[in-house]
């Protein structure tokens, strides 16, 4: 049963109406109090407000509305207009939120230990996952210091790693590592052969002036001396020129006049050409793969870089082939003009491929047969300026295949 405080036990009737209800409340509110006042005089109000600590405007609620309804921090307050009779009660019960002063404070609590808990426990798992993460990175790094120009062929091992995203950064570094790798024999077999290859006529001249001008000679030994000295020095300044049309065609490539271009009359300038300076060339056109539509032989390109392009491969291959059949065929893919140059010469040595391009760099079984090692690189620059490929390949004793290929002028497309 409740508690009750009355300021007036006089209300037989109110206070049956109350023990009534009284008997049909399941739920206990704590602190729960029930008071009751006569709504007859209002000067009554002011003094019952002063002791139940609400405002005056409570009261003049209940009578206008029936009820009303007031809070004052956990304590809550109830007011009811009763009639009976003649006669008008306020019926006011009060009670404590036990939810708010204690239920609410303790789940304050577990929730502030609970914020806490799992914030110690997602630093925790942030830590660990930051070690798991950075060491590899780590290891990486550490790996990657320890490379400088003494060590090239280092590289990276990715093997044990279950990251998708640090195999594939580490296998583009790789890549990275092959390429400057690659750069660097590049240049050292470009100083080293080109050292070699300038040096040899500077001291065959020197040389010769010096044994000449030992003592006095006869004429004849003059003119002898003086034609040693002019082939060399000839021979030095084809290198010096050729090493200077390689820069230019490496780096000045976009200052070149470009023009439309039918490749397969460009062929049969270059055929024509080869043919007079040595009639041995003995060069064979196969035209079975060219299209029907002549629009697609059509280029954009510099004439001359592309009849110096083409008489250099083809001239290689009459050469190293010993002056056999050289068949030289023209074809169209989908968007670039191919030529395809093949002999049945000594080939290349397989590893030697890689150097082909160096400038000065002669395959080992080429001693026989005069050059400069230039051709093929200054071939390969032309080639890229006119946004082309060339491909090799070789088998030793057996020949050697180059493929070029070009894009298609714009315009090519079009039937004129």
């Amino acid at each position: 049963m409740r508690a009750k405080t009355f300021i007036n036990n006089s209300f037989p009737d109110v206070n049956h109406d109350l023990d009534n209800q009284d008997e049909d409340v399941l739920d206990r509110v704590p602190h729960e109090r029930d008071y009751i006042f006569t709504a007859n005089s209002d000067s009554a109000f002011t003094d019952n407000a002063r002791f139940l600590e609400l405002p005056s405007d409570f009261f003049y609620q209940v009578l206008n509305n029936g009820e009303a309804n007031y809070r004052d921090g956990a304590q809550y307050f109830k007011g009811v207009l009763l009639e009976r009779g003649s006669s008008k009660y306020i019926v006011i019960s009060s009670a404590e939120n036990y939810f708010e002063t204690h239920h609410e404070t303790y789940l304050k609590k577990v929730l502030l230990i609970a914020v806490i808990i799992a914030v110690l426990i997602s630093i925790l798992i942030i830590y660990n996952f930051q070690k798991y993460i950075s060491k590899p990175l780590r290891e990486i790094t550490n790996k990657v210091k320890e490379i400088s120009s003494e060590n090239l062929h280092l590289r990276l091992d990715n093997e044990n790693s279950n990251n998708v995203d640090l195999k594939e950064l580490v296998n583009t570094f790789n890549t990275m590592l092959d390429r400057i790798e690659t750069s660097f024999e590049t240049q050292n077999n470009f100083i080293s052969n080109a050292s070699h290859e300038l040096s040899t006529p500077l001291t065959a001249i020197i040389g010769i002036a010096d044994v000449t001008l030992v003592k006095p000679r006869d004429q004849k030994s003059y003119i002898e001396a003086f034609e040693v000295i002019l082939e060399q020095a000839e021979s030095l300044d084809q290198k010096t020129k050729a090493l200077l049309f390689l820069a230019q065609t490496g780096f000045n490539g976009k200052a070149q006049k470009f023009d439309k271009l039918r490749v397969d009359q460009l062929i049969l300038d270059v055929q024509e050409t080869l043919k007079k300076i040595n009639p041995k060339n003995q060069i064979k056109l196969d035209l079975n793969l060219l299209p029907e539509n002549p629009m697609k032989l059509k280029v954009n390109g510099n004439e001359q870089l592309l009849h110096l392009a083409f008489s250099n491969v083809i001239s290689n291959a009459c050469k190293y082939s010993n002056f056999a059949d050289v068949i030289v065929s023209i074809g169209a893919s989908e968007n670039n003009v191919w030529i395809v140059v093949r002999d049945s010469g000594i080939g290349i040595p397989k590893t030697e491929l890689q150097f082909i391009y160096d400038p000065f760099f002669r395959a080992s079984n080429t001693k026989p047969f005069e050059g400069y090692g230039i051709g093929l690189p200054l071939t390969r620059n032309i080639i890229r300026m006119h946004k082309g490929e060339l491909i090799v390949s070789s088998i030793q004793n057996q020949g050697t295949t180059v493929q070029i290929k070009l894009p298609f002028w714009e315009g090519s497309t079009r039937v004129e």
